[in-house]
């Protein structure tokens, strides 16, 4: 499991950190700081899915409490939703046990 988690980490790790070099160039660029929101991301890689997403969420029971936080994650920049989780992933994947190091004199 843990192996299944610190991969996953990983993976989602990298994704965040290529998403944040994008938004570093794209700033450099511009020359002023610029940084994608998941919602434009999302809205370029795949449209479709996005309104399905939201026009699902609104028919649901939970609906109305659903679409603000929907909103509010989509305004959330890019590497920000993808890193966080990493590091969580990542964290938890950790070692249990603290490692001691020994000295090759006190062997």
């Amino acid at each position: 499991m843990r192996l299944i988690l610190r991969t996953l980490g990983t993976w989602l790790l990298s994704i965040a950190v290529i998403l944040a070099v994008i938004d570093g160039t794209k700033s450099l660029a511009a020359n002023t700081l610029v940084m994608t929101p998941l919602g434009d991301l999302w809205q370029s890689l795949n449209a479709g899915s996005l309104e399905w997403v939201e026009a699902f969420l609104e028919t649901r029971f939970f609906g109305p409490a659903l679409t603000p936080m929907l909103t509010s994650l989509l305004t959330v920049p890019s590497f920000v939703v993808v890193g966080v989780p990493a590091i969580v992933l990542a964290f938890l994947g950790r070692s249990r046990y603290a490692r001691q190091y020994v000295r090759t004199d006190e062997i």
